[in-house]
């Protein structure tokens, strides 16, 4: 598979590396013959969990440091996650995105982007619209990408190999943390996963193999829109303060 240069895929940057979704996807990275750089803040812990593996500094919350860090990345794979409140998300879970996006400065590589399963959904409590946002300003950004949206971490035993992806944010369930992680590398190496959104889960059944086919039934989200092919209108634009609309505006025009 090549990057959008023509080139082939190789260098991919790791965002989210020492998470415990990151850590299987550099291991899948590796195992399927790309060559993983990991974003990591702290050098020492990066190497502590990540022996062997190429690290880069940076800060998802300083756009200034990553700049270095995207340099010359043919592909980005983001699954770092805040977890926390409200506020932290904002931070994290949609700064951290929007950060990246303006450090690109004109480089453009294939995106593969690590959300929710309730991205879209208002009816769960504790819930915020972060991630979305998130995943607008890919969309926005017009670079080629896939967004994965897994539901309940491990919430799979070990007979439930066979993936379901699905559509519209209705969906709900389980999947393995290193099903997330192979599910972010091939979609890099699929072009049938390209301008693709998703819900992930696993359910009983064998193992797909074929990659292409499992993302070819997937409608493609329809361009130049910031959502999602099926999302519920949810979250209207014109209903969004105005800093958030600003980013969307500053992603077209990186």
């Amino acid at each position: 598979m090549s990057s959008p240069t023509g080139t082939p895929l190789t260098d991919v940057l790791m965002v989210g590396a020492t998470g415990s979704i990151g850590r299987h996807a550099v291991t899948w990275a590796q195992r399927l013959g790309l060559s993983p750089r990991a974003l990591v803040r702290d050098l020492r812990r990066g190497e502590s969990l990540l022996p062997g593996v190429e690290l880069v500094q940076g800060d998802l919350e300083d756009t200034a440091s990553l700049k270095a860090a995207v340099r010359g990345a043919q592909a980005v794979v983001l699954t770092h996650g805040s977890g926390g409140d409200p506020e932290t998300r904002r931070r994290v879970d949609y700064g951290g995105v929007r950060n990246l996006l303006a450090a690109l400065d004109g480089e453009r590589p294939r995106i593969s982007l690590m959300t929710s399963i309730y991205s879209t959904r208002d009816d769960i409590p504790g819930n915020s619209p972060w991630k979305r946002r998130s995943e607008r300003l890919v969309r926005a950004s017009g670079l080629p990408y896939t967004i994965v949206r897994p539901g309940w971490f491990d919430h799979a035993t070990e007979t439930q190999r066979h993936l379901v992806l699905d559509q519209g944010g209705t969906a709900d369930g389980g999947v393995a943390r290193t099903q997330i992680a192979e599910t972010l590398i091939r979609a890099l190496l699929e072009d049938t996963a390209l301008s693709k959104t998703f819900e992930l889960t696993a359910v009983e059944g064998p193992e797909q193999t074929d990659w292409s086919t499992l993302f070819a039934p997937l409608k493609p989200d329809d361009a130049g829109s910031v959502d999602g092919v099926l999302d519920p209108h949810t979250l209207p634009l014109d209903a969004e303060p105005a800093d958030i609309r600003a980013d969307l505006v500053a992603a077209r025009a990186a």
